[in-house]
């Protein structure tokens, strides 16, 4: 290929790139939170805050007191880091410590731990919770119909955490297991930021 090949394929692919990177971001500044495909990435941080869609509603029937509901309408002017669970999950067996742990380094910041708890068995979900020392309610939801407030959100993927800045907002998702590491800090971090 000639020296004049090369450089127009390398402008194709420099337009192409450019492209890619002006579509659509997954939400608008303003807007309700619409989950757009990672692309291969399995965390997502929404950065700055006004690029940031907010969950409107999300509540459901609570693990923990049965008969009454948890939500995060309970978690109003909170960091709130939502984890998607199951009993029959390996790996949320593994993270449930690391998110009891930060639940109780961060509660004073004005972090809450909140569990939607899918495809799972009332009496497995609550021995998960005791056995293990979880004192953070969840959402026990064996369809997965509270999910439906994440619009375009993957339900299958198991676990998950969502974490909202107290308005409510998504700042990050992460399509795997926590890593603590990671999250104490992005959750201090949002906890820092300016009230609204």
């Amino acid at each position: 290929m000639s020296r004049t090949g090369y450089r127009l394929a390398a402008l194709a692919v420099t337009f192409l790139l450019t492209a890619c990177s002006t579509s659509k971001d997954a939400v608008e500044a303003g807007q309700d939170f619409t989950f757009v495909a990672p692309g291969g990435q399995t965390t997502i941080v929404y950065d700055p805050p006004e690029s940031r869609g907010t969950l409107r509603a999300l509540s459901g029937a609570s693990l923990l007191d049965p008969g009454s509901t948890v939500g995060l309408e309970n978690l109003a002017g909170r960091v709130v880091v939502l984890n998607i669970w199951g009993s029959w999950c390996g790996p949320c067996r593994a993270e449930a410590p690391d998110l009891q742990f930060v639940a109780q380094q961060t509660a004073a910041d004005g972090v809450s731990v909140l569990g939607v708890d899918v495809r799972d068995d009332r009496a497995a979900a609550t021995d998960f919770v005791r056995d293990r020392g979880i004192t953070y309610d969840s959402v026990f939801d064996p369809p997965g119909r509270t999910l439906a407030a994440l619009r375009g959100y993957p339900r299958n993927t198991v676990p998950s955490t969502i974490v909202l800045d107290r308005q409510h907002r998504v700042a990050a998702v992460y399509l795997t297991s926590i890593r603590v590491p990671e999250l104490i800090p992005l959750v201090q971090r949002l906890a820092a930021e300016p009230a609204p």
